[in-house]
């Protein structure tokens, strides 16, 4: 027996080793870039030390969660936290339901050629840095030179500080995100779309149903998987935070708005040199990102959906 199921795996590597070969660079990929590097994770319950490996480094004080403590005590931190969250709720609520429109519209359209011109309209912001971005976003929403307000100015409207006023910066920063990002979203709705049985369309048509009754009771349902998987997965980045938007975008009149936890570590951690802090930071990103994506699974399965394990 034993030696029939040697022969039998032998034979089934000797058919599929080319998949086995391909399948090296991305797991040396991960184990060198990504399992590796965890062994610094140490720092942040360590005194860092330039001269040491992560192993020989002390301990820090309180049992290892000094820079955890001094994190939660400084002002800057507390701050960047609120930010992030209020940024990324925000991000979620208005950003996330907008490739979704996007999606059942592209498919809605009846002239073909018309729906590829915007579905490519659509993805080009998507391939621009947030550099740019920011470049474009200053020539639009300038105060005085900016083409939005010199226009408002000429229709007798008072200017607009679009860039220079906590709550129109977090209403443009959320704006242009959803801009440069919703064409590329539809992507993965589009392709769920074009998943769904055509004759569902076909015998809801025969028995009198229209369009907006074929969206809500053919296409929604056969999007929720897909819905539910990317909700999950954008719930566990709910810490989580961009660097290049806030920095582009932000300036020294909304630091109260702008500043987001991937700035502050950038302060603190490089050009502050405190790394233990902002590595205690990091790591108390990721703990509670992956607290958000079991709870997000586990009630997603709760309610009845696969979830995404």
């Amino acid at each position: 027996m034993a030696a029939a199921v040697r022969r039998k795996s032998l034979g089934y590597m000797k058919r599929y080793w080319v998949l086995y070969a391909m399948l090296l660079l991305p797991v040396s990929f991960f184990i060198i870039f990504r399992y590796i590097p965890m062994n610094y994770i140490q720092i942040a319950f360590k005194n860092y030390s330039i001269v040491k490996s992560p192993m020989e480094m002390e301990w820090a004080a309180n049992h290892g969660f000094e820079y955890f403590i001094k994190a939660f005590s400084n002002r800057d931190f507390l701050y960047a936290l609120r930010n992030t969250l209020l940024l990324n709720f925000l991000d979620l609520v208005f950003g996330f339901p907008a490739p979704i429109i996007l999606a059942i519209i592209f498919n809605e359209l009846a002239f073909k050629r018309f729906k590829k011109f915007t579905q490519t309209v659509a993805y080009m912001p998507h391939f621009l840095s947030w550099i740019i971005v920011a470049g474009m976003a200053l020539q639009l929403f300038a105060p005085s030179s900016g083409l939005v307000n010199i226009m408002l100015n000429k229709l007798g409207f008072e200017s607009i500080p679009f860039l220079n006023d906590s709550t129109n910066w977090v209403i443009t920063y959320i704006a242009l995100g959803i801009w440069k990002s919703v064409g590329w979203g539809t992507i993965l709705y589009l392709a769920a779309i074009a998943g769904i049985n055509p004759e569902l369309y076909e015998a809801a048509s025969v028995d009198g149903a229209g369009r907006m009754r074929n969206i809500w009771h053919i296409t929604l349902p056969g999007l929720r998987p897909t819905i539910i998987v990317l909700l999950i997965l954008s719930l566990g980045h709910i810490l989580g935070s961009e660097f290049d938007r806030p920095y582009a975008l932000g300036n020294k009149l909304v630091t109260d708005v702008s500043n987001v936890i991937s700035i502050f570590v950038y302060n603190y951690g490089i050009r502050g040199l405190q790394f233990s802090l902002s590595t205690a930071v990091g790591l108390f990103q990721s703990v509670v990102g992956v607290i958000f994506l079991f709870g997000a699974n586990a009630l997603a399965k709760k309610f009845g959906d696969r979830g995404i394990w």
